[in-house]
């Protein structure tokens, strides 16, 4: 390949790689996504080696986890703060339909807000409607956690199909 081809598909991948990474800190930006897209594209432009499949999924499976991580742990986090799974699965709905009618922050916020209204109307008690929120956000903090680590790694791992293709 063209010594110039082949740095202006590695300067582009970088980007978009870079692009995602700092977008998994920004609310409902899809940044693992744009990674696994971006070494998906990478593929496609540079050639696909024995070594770039294997990598390929193992970024696969990174993106994959790092997507669910998310909805997972938010989730567990709940139920192990004493939440019900129906009213679990009833505020990531909330959640999920407030992303789309007050973006860019409505489904932060109504997830949240609507596990603690629904706890409360469950238990009618505030402190154990909290303790649900509270195991929430801890899994949702631990999952930000997850989905960085998971971003680094792609990275690291795109660089190495990268440099040794």
């Amino acid at each position: 390949m063209n010594p110039y081809t082949d740095a202006t598909i590695f300067g582009f991948t970088l980007f978009f790689m870079l692009v995602g990474l700092l977008g998994l800190i920004v609310p409902l930006f899809p940044g693992i996504l744009v990674m696994w897209l971006s070494a998906l594209v990478y593929g496609f432009a540079a050639g696909w080696t024995t070594l770039g499949i294997i990598l390929f999924i193992v970024i696969t499976v990174l993106a994959l986890f790092g997507s669910l991580a998310d909805n997972i742990l938010l989730g567990a986090g709940a139920y192990k703060g004493g939440g019900a799974w129906w009213t679990i699965l009833l505020a990531m709905g909330a959640g999920l339909v407030f992303t789309f009618l007050a973006p860019p922050i409505g489904g932060i916020v109504a997830t949240p807000a609507s596990l603690l209204l629904f706890e409360y109307l469950r238990l009618k008690d505030v402190k154990g409607a909290v303790s649900s929120v509270k195991g929430a956000m801890i899994g949702w903090g631990i999952s930000f956690v997850i989905r960085v680590i998971a971003g680094v790694v792609i990275l690291g791992l795109w660089a190495v199909w990268a440099v040794f293709r």
